[in-house]
């Protein structure tokens, strides 16, 4: 390894260090000389300030003193080729699964981390190619959109938008206080409160428009009150939950359904006879009933009766559609 990468593997191994490192075991990890291991040890001491004890002769080592060390860290940006390696790889997982709206703000990161590579790793050419990213169901989102409602998540400012709803078409201005951004399949949502309607809303970030931060600092809610009403039911729709759904799949479903994550406080079991039951909280019904019927045959609705009705009303007018011959 090169020195940038033996001065960076012997601060974490005198940092995480309970007793003294003898020499002979630095320049084995290391892989260089006695010589060596002593010009890092003096380069990390003198000129980056590290608080490193030594003893007398090779058995008594090196270690960081001990109410120092603890909170000594190397000054500047230090990591090994497999980190940067690391970031890199995220970088093109962000760059293809969300285009435009990251992968452009991370571009300055990007070209950093790619000077770090080309200085100290072996081989700086990854072969990001190998990473494949499908994106399903993604929609298109105004990139300076995106930055003024992150900018104001983060700056704890109030937003003042224009939102088009999805469902009903309607168009209407909201002044509201920013809880959080959340990326749920992968889509961008903004948990907010809402001061017109005096409640907490997700707004999909993609159907908000004109966005304008305010100098009003923004109403901070608690997590545990966000996530109980954002995060309880299944799905994106808030609200608290009105039912548990119980849910039955066949043996052939049940391989995929019982490793797949459908709520945080989903309920499983095995039935008899190889099929699974799933329950799970929900407030509204569209998301969960849509998410069921991807299963087809292999899937039913068990409970509650209104839920199960209302899936037979979906399947009869999906089957009605396929009644006479397409115009």
């Amino acid at each position: 390894m090169d020195r940038y990468e033996r001065i960076l593997t012997l601060h974490r191994k005198l940092k995480a260090a309970r007793r003294p490192l003898s020499l002979a075991h630095l320049t084995d990890d290391l892989g260089c000389s006695r010589a060596t291991v002593y010009r890092d040890v003096a380069f990390l001491r003198d000129a980056l300030g590290a608080p490193i004890e030594s003893g007398e002769g090779d058995v008594a080592g090196f270690r960081y003193a001990p109410d120092e060390g603890e909170r000594f860290e190397l000054p500047g940006l230090w990591l090994s080729s497999e980190e940067l390696a690391a970031l890199m790889a995220l970088h093109a997982l962000i760059g293809r699964a969300d285009p435009g709206v990251l992968s452009g703000a991370l571009a300055p990161f990007r070209a950093r981390i790619e000077r770090l590579l080309a200085e100290h790793a072996k081989d700086p050419a990854l072969p990001l190619e190998r990473i494949r990213v499908i994106a399903s169901g993604a929609r298109h989102m105004d990139q300076q959109v995106f930055r003024t409602v992150a900018g104001a998540v983060l700056a704890r400012k109030r937003l003042r938008l224009r939102y088009r709803a999805r469902t009903t078409g309607a168009d209407s201005r909201r002044t509201v206080s920013p809880q959080r951004l959340t990326h749920y399949r992968d889509n961008w949502y903004l948990d907010a409160w809402d001061h017109d309607k005096e409640a907490l809303r997700s707004f999909a970030v993609d159907r908000i428009a004109e966005p304008q931060t305010l100098a009003e600092p923004a109403q901070d809610v608690a997590g545990p009150e966000l996530d109980a009403i954002l995060a309880s039911s299944y799905g994106i729709f808030a609200g608290k939950p009105r039912a548990w759904a119980t849910l039955r799949f066949t043996a052939h479903a049940a391989r995929w359904v019982a490793d797949t994550h459908w709520h945080s406080q989903q309920e499983g079991r095995f039935l008899p006879d190889g099929r699974y039951e799933l329950r799970v909280p929900y407030s509204n019904s569209r998301e969960l009933l849509m998410d069921v019927m991807k299963y087809g045959p292999d899937a039913e609705v068990v409970a509650p009766l209104p839920l199960r009705e209302e899936m037979k009303i979906l399947l009869k007018l999906a089957l009605d559609g396929y009644a006479g011959d397409p115009a």
